[in-house]
């Protein structure tokens, strides 16, 4: 019966909704048990490895394919006669693109499966690819290769990373190095073919077939079969919980007030747990360094085949520098990553992954000095080396900074902080050709950069390691028998513990040798 502005609930509806909330508490309490006892640790191997085989054939068909549509740019530039910054948006907006909405990619793996996020980010994909090679401007292109492919990249791109991560504890930078090595490989065997493919069937044809190669996406999605950690385990039991006393209420009184209120807190409290590593100073401080480390790497893979061109490099040895830069990023993937998982490394991922950042900017500040195609192939080495070394960890010191439950999370989070630099780094950089009439301003901006982005993340853990031991050296002096054991913020103080335990273990044995 409607009551002013109110609906008041019928009694017998909420009894009926009271019981089957009942039923609902014992089914959840069963199917605890039940996951409980499926969930694993990460196994380190078995499945794994396919895991690993349909992450590495992502990373092809998302992150070489977009490296690769460098190689459309002077073709692009041709046909539709535009400038160098107006033919840089394609490339910046698939970037962007793909790392704007992987937060959106981590959101629907995470609230239904990563299969079924691969499997439809494949066909998107694809779809953008196809009707790209039938675009009459520019425009066509932003919307069709840029916006549609950028985000079909993005529905595949963050899950299969994340769920590496979920199968693999003990030799996650390995696993993580073999899966990102996709990237290397692809470009090292896309760019000649890409190459090859737009002489022989003009770049209309390229595109239709790159269209048709990224579906394998929709295969790669058939691989990653969902695991249960025990570290994810209280985390679903609760979501699960709150979703069972939800529609138990919305059954007894689906219009009162209260029940609205009672789902606008349990959605809030369970967005709230899966992004709390936001308030994380560490987090903050790797957000930050990534949006400079983002600026200055993606413009070097828009603009070396023109610079190379520029100096008097033909077509298919600046094709060729791309394939030295895949195959060398390979190398620093699988090694990297493998040199890390060592004992004598296993503690110092952070700072590796720092010094990777760093050789790519200062590989960036020799750049303009480089007029040859002989000096041009060492420098594609190096950085094509570290290049393929960092990106191997950023998975890595991502989970040691927000754990391996928020992972896929905190991954969206991470890659969706590139999408800006992707989108405004290489027209910027297009923008000071134009202007200067060189390359060099272009690249000395991207190099400084990167090197501030690990200079900041160094910094931050120096000032987080003095305070740590300040912190420690002030807790013994003013207690010696104090001995502190810090994780994160927090700290338990044991001896203290200790002490009030014999205290009143002594207590007890006197009242037991003293009887009333």
């Amino acid at each position: 019966m409607p009551t002013g502005n109110h609906w008041t609930a019928d009694p017998s509806k909420i009894i009926t909704g009271l019981l089957e909330l009942g039923k609902e508490e014992k089914r959840t309490e069963a199917m605890a048990k039940v996951n409980r006892s499926r969930s694993t640790s990460p196994p380190d191997g078995g499945w794994g490895w396919m895991i690993v085989a349909g992450c590495f054939l992502v990373t092809i068909c998302t992150r070489a394919v977009t490296r690769c549509i460098s190689i459309f740019f002077v073709d692009f530039q041709t046909y539709f006669s535009q400038d160098y910054a107006q033919t840089a948006w394609i490339h910046s907006i698939v970037d962007c693109v793909t790392m704007l909405c992987a937060p959106l990619g981590s959101v629907v793996s995470n609230h239904f499966s990563c299969q079924v996020g691969i499997m439809l980010g494949g066909l998107l994909a694809s779809t953008g690819l196809v009707l790209g090679s039938f675009a009459t401007s520019l425009k066509h292109l932003y919307l069709t290769l840029g916006v549609l492919t950028g985000l079909g990249f993005a529905l595949c791109y963050s899950p299969a990373i994340a769920m590496v991560g979920k199968y693999f504890s003990r030799r996650k930078a390995l696993a993580y190095g073999i899966s990102m090595s996709g990237s290397g490989i692809g470009i090292f065997i896309l760019a000649p073919v890409v190459q090859l493919l737009i002489e022989q069937f003009s770049w209309r044809g390229a595109l239709l077939i790159l269209g048709g190669f990224v579906l394998n996406l929709c295969v790669c999605g058939a691989l990653m079969r969902p695991i249960t950690l025990k570290d994810d385990q209280t985390t679903s039991e609760q979501n699960h919980v709150c979703r069972t006393e939800t529609q138990g209420f919305q059954q007894a009184s689906p219009s009162s007030t209260w029940t609205k209120e009672w789902v606008q807190t349990c959605l809030c409290g369970s967005l709230q747990q899966e992004y709390s590593f936001l308030l994380m100073s560490d987090f903050v401080v790797l957000a930050i360094s990534v949006l400079f480390m983002a600026y200055g790497c993606s413009p070097l893979f828009v603009y070396l085949v023109p610079y190379a061109l520029s100096i008097g490099v033909s077509h298919q040895q600046a094709a060729f520098l791309m394939s030295i830069l895949g195959v060398i990023d390979i190398i620093g993937n699988i090694t990297f990553g493998w040199l890390t998982d060592r004992r004598c490394l296993k503690n110092y991922q952070y700072i590796c992954y720092l010094f990777a950042i760093g050789m790519d900017g200062l590989c960036y500040l020799c750049l303009p000095m480089l007029q040859s195609l002989p000096l041009l192939v060492p420098f594609a080495c190096t950085f094509g080396y570290f290049d393929g070394a960092y990106v191997t960890l950023i998975p890595v010191v991502t989970a040691e900074i927000v754990g391996t439950t928020s992972l896929s999370s905190a991954l969206g989070v991470v890659y969706f902080l590139h999408a800006v630099p992707y989108l405004v780094s290489p027209p910027i950089a297009g923008w000071l050709v134009d202007t200067t009439g060189s390359y060099t301003a272009a690249f000395l901006l991207c190099g400084f950069s990167m090197i501030f982005s690990s200079v900041l993340l160094g910094f931050a853990r120096l000032v987080k390691k003095t305070r740590k031991t300040q912190l420690q050296f002030l807790a013994k002096e003013s207690d010696p028998k104090l001995q502190l054991w810090t994780n994160g913020s927090v700290a338990y103080s044991v001896a203290r513990e200790l002490d009030q335990k014999d205290g009143e273990s002594v207590a007890i044995a006197m009242l037991g040798s003293n009887p009333a």
